[in-house]
């Protein structure tokens, strides 16, 4: 017997289960299937962002840089602290914790907004009066139908080919978030946002952490200035990064990994290390959808086609997140997640693909939103630059970290904010302000007049406003 529902989510990740939230707060029946299973075989909704991605890489990036700070920045507080210690287990295990919280957490928001949930995997079975019918496959298997379907499916981690994750000596993000000892040596094959955080990380704790980049510029979808000031501050703290690599081969061994490359100078080298962390973009996960049953049209790299209001070719089904065109972010995700819910509902749902932020949450964090200097430069578009250092803010010396800048771009003739970018402490949470300006279409000189408390980082973007029209009044 099928069971019926207005609206029908396929994962909970970071844009399913906001997808079907929203479909419930606007009064449609909805269902939200995904197969994540926890240590114990129970659900683990929230997807690769809860489960392996953004919360428990956060959870250790926290931990490492209480370590760090323990043994290399307390001194100068005047705190002494001698023979301080990790304990990995206890580490991965306070991650585990925090990644079961969240879980959790979006199960008892499924039971509060009345979200029927289903643990297991989720097929189209076939077309049918009603819409689709959709097969649940797992604890117990299920047969559902409902006239809207969203697929939330997200993503997964890129092999590289001829060295296929194990996840115990060539690792996805899976694996690196779950190491139990501190490698001595450690490789990151891609120097993105994954292979920065995991690779600082393990240096952080001890292990000499080698990233090798194909590409011959540095985190080249930044902005330029910002990418520079970035590499100089990983450079200083240990963190070797080779650009202009060519990989020729991956092997694997009994006590490690050796990677064979060729240098920038187009020398052979040859890496050998305890584990290797393989970084290299995420492909879309469409694996067990079945695609095919109900005529849904996918692209060459295994995504549902959809067009600019997240609509796949088959009335009535729609695809967010990962599983689609643009950035693979979760917050991009979430919005996608709220517009589909929203224009089922007949409302009219957007998301602003030019004011979504991006964080790398590194030391120093890495954030920004519009386009770049080099962008507007392909572009013609002229501009107005301003740039501030936090070493010339007050709360950076107190808090002892004055690494980076904040930078402006600005029209020339109108003023409008085209881009923010900064590199410093806390700026995942300093962009935020620069995402509202953008979405009111502000100009520099509105943030500039704004009254920014003191002493606070957030000045630093008054400041790098302020600079735009070449009048700082701190540096």
């Amino acid at each position: 017997m099928s069971k019926q529902f207005d609206v029908i989510v396929i994962g909970a990740g970071p844009g399913g289960y906001i997808a079907a939230i929203r479909a419930a707060q606007l009064g449609m029946q909805v269902a939200c299937i995904d197969e994540w299973k926890n240590d114990k075989g129970g659900p683990a909704p929230g997807g690769t962002c809860t489960n392996v991605g953004c919360i428990p890489s956060k959870a250790l990036l926290q931990s490492s840089e209480y370590f760090e700070h323990a043994n290399k920045h307390f001194a100068d507080h005047g705190i002494t602290a001698k023979d301080v210690k990790m304990d990995v287990q206890k580490m991965v295990g306070r991650k585990d914790t925090i990644v079961r919280q969240s879980n959790d957490g979006i199960l008892y928001l499924f039971k509060k907004n009345k979200v029927t949930f289903f643990h297991g995997r989720g097929a189209f079975s076939k077309t049918v009066e009603g819409g689709y019918e959709i097969q649940v496959t797992g604890a117990s298997n299920e047969t559902l139908t409902a006239r809207q379907v969203i697929i939330a499916t997200g993503s997964n981690a890129r092999a590289l080919p001829g060295a296929e994750f194990d996840e115990e000596t060539i690792l996805s993000n899976d694996g690196a978030l779950a190491l139990g000892s501190v490698p001595r040596t450690l490789g990151v094959i891609g120097s993105g946002v994954i292979g920065l955080e995991m690779g600082s990380v393990w240096r952080r704790l001890g292990a000499q952490v080698t990233v090798l980049e194909g590409l011959p510029t540095f985190l080249g979808a930044v902005d330029e200035q910002i990418a520079k000031e970035a590499k100089k501050a990983f450079d200083k703290q240990g963190l070797k990064i080779e650009l202009g690599v060519k990989i020729s081969e991956v092997k694997k061994g009994k006590k490690g990994v050796s990677v064979a490359y060729a240098n920038a100078k187009g020398e052979a080298v040859t890496l050998e290390v305890d584990k290797l962390i393989v970084s290299i973009g995420r492909v879309p996960n469409t694996i067990g959808l079945n695609p095919d049953a109900v005529g849904l049209k996918l692209d060459e790299r295994g995504a549902v086609v959809v067009d600019e209001n997240c609509r796949a070719n088959l009335p009535g089904v729609w695809a967010v997140g990962d599983v689609v065109r643009g950035p693979m972010l979760a917050h991009k995700a979430e919005e996608e997640g709220v517009a589909v819910a929203e224009r089922i509902a007949g409302q009219h749902g957007h998301v602003n693909f030019n004011t979504i932020p991006w964080v790398i949450y590194t030391s120093p964090e890495i954030a920004w939103v519009g386009r770049t200097e080099q962008q507007l430069k392909a572009d013609g578009v002229k501009y107005k630059a301003g740039t501030f250092p936090f070493m010339a803010n007050g709360r950076a010396r107190a808090l002892g970290d004055t690494t980076g800048m904040v930078k402006f771009l600005a029209d020339a003739e109108t003023d409008e904010i085209l881009g923010v970018h900064m590199v410093g402490p806390m700026v995942s949470e300093l962009i935020a302000e620069a995402v509202v300006a953008m979405e009111f279409k502000a100009s520099s000189e509105d943030i500039a007049r704004i009254c920014h408390a003191h002493p606070s980082l957030s000045e630093s973007t008054k400041e790098a406003a302020l600079a735009v029209d070449k009048r700082t009044l701190n540096f």
